[in-house]
């Protein structure tokens, strides 16, 4: 069996200011109150890029044996970063030690949550630094002087909780520096000038449709945060979440045509809530255990976000189903692909009316 980050792994509550002591999805069994307008940020939700994001990513990236039905990273990512290096006859201490840290990385669960590390910091420095003093306090409380140290010892020590976890983190650590040293950087930079005008179609395609989902962001408590575009990722985001503040990560089109997607992937991030809490209310104790539910949720989520832009931006419906039919590997019809789409992303009908009425609810539709 391979292992891969479920939907409890892809939205994390994390509070920061709290020392970093607790995490999980949220899951609201009813709408929560919307925020009033007036709190809101004058430009909520920017669009950002993040070179730290985006090489941690990367780390984890070549390390995944990625067989979800959406893959976790861009579907043929890894092979592409070895086609650029390889061109540039670049062997990184990543590739030497990929096979080893692969091995240990299917074989712990623990150590998937650890993607989301990124998005709780500013920049590549402030990323490493704290990545290398969690490695210096080696799993000692005693070394945790500071609130900043008390936070990062929380942090990674539950994901890397044991002598042997922390020896699979340094070596990661190690060969990413080195990785973004001789190759990623320049990698990341020069992308970034390739993708200006593909960022600024994103931006626009995400101005315009913002204003037309923002009360069912504050209804489901998400009124305003960061919108990173990543290269490693596609059709499934990373999203963390303190308090009424969220970063989520989705991937970064490649073209102009391509603009959408982006937006794509950030519905079907904030729709996940509404999504969980329906399969949670329709499956069993046992549909829980077994996994069903769970397999469940990854459809759900998929069909949510049709059904939030069929409710606040139908035209744009067609486009999200071709481009969540081709991050599953199908290739959408000529025509209307609603039918090959939901083929495709089966769930209950009880599952998908209890998410078409939140959602309905979520933007004052009912």
């Amino acid at each position: 069996m391979h292992l891969r980050v479920t939907r409890p792994y892809a939205r994390f509550a994390l509070g920061l200011a709290a020392l970093l002591a607790a995490c999980g999805p949220a899951r609201p069994a009813t709408p929560p109150a919307p925020v009033p307008s007036a709190q809101l940020p004058a430009r909520p939700w920017p669009v950002k890029t993040r070179e730290h994001v985006d090489l941690w990513l990367h780390g984890f990236a070549m390390l995944t044996e990625d067989d979800a039905k959406v893959p976790l990273f861009a579907r043929g990512y890894r092979d592409a970063m070895t086609v650029a290096k390889n061109s540039r006859q670049l062997l990184t201490k990543l590739d030497e030690q990929r096979v080893t840290l692969a091995r240990s990385y299917k074989l712990s669960p623990s150590y998937q949550g650890a993607q989301f590390a990124a998005l709780y910091f500013g920049s590549v420095n402030e990323l490493m630094t704290a990545a290398n003093l969690a490695i210096t306090m080696d799993g000692d409380p005693r070394k945790a002087t500071t609130r900043e140290a008390q936070a990062i010892f929380t942090l990674f020590g539950a994901w890397f909780p044991n002598q042997a976890d922390r020896a699979w983190f340094k070596q990661f650590v190690e060969a990413l520096t080195d990785e973004q040293a001789r190759f990623y950087h320049d990698w990341w930079t020069a992308q970034q000038r390739e993708r200006v005008p593909a960022l600024a179609a994103a931006e626009s395609t995400w101005l315009a449709l913002r204003p037309r989902i923002q009360q069912f962001l504050s209804g489901t408590k998400q009124p305003t945060g960061d919108l990173l575009l990543s290269l490693p990722l596609a059709g499934e985001g990373r999203t963390v979440k303190e308090g009424n503040q969220e970063v989520i990560a989705v991937g970064f089109p490649a073209t102009r045509a391509q603009a959408a997607e982006a937006s794509f992937t950030f519905v079907h991030e904030v729709v996940a809530a509404v999504a969980d809490a329906q399969v949670a209310d329709q499956t069993s104790p046992a549909e829980k255990r077994n996994g069903v539910a769970e397999k469940m949720t990854a459809m759900a989520t998929v069909r949510g976000g049709a059904l939030l832009l069929a409710a606040a931006a139908p035209e744009l419906v067609a486009d999200y189903q071709r481009f969540y039919l081709r991050a599953a590997g199908i290739t959408p019809p000529a025509g209307n692909p609603a039918a090959l789409f939901e083929a495709s992303f089966p769930v209950p009908d009880a599952v998908r009316e209890g998410i078409r009425k939140q959602v309905e609810i979520l933007l004052g539709g009912i």
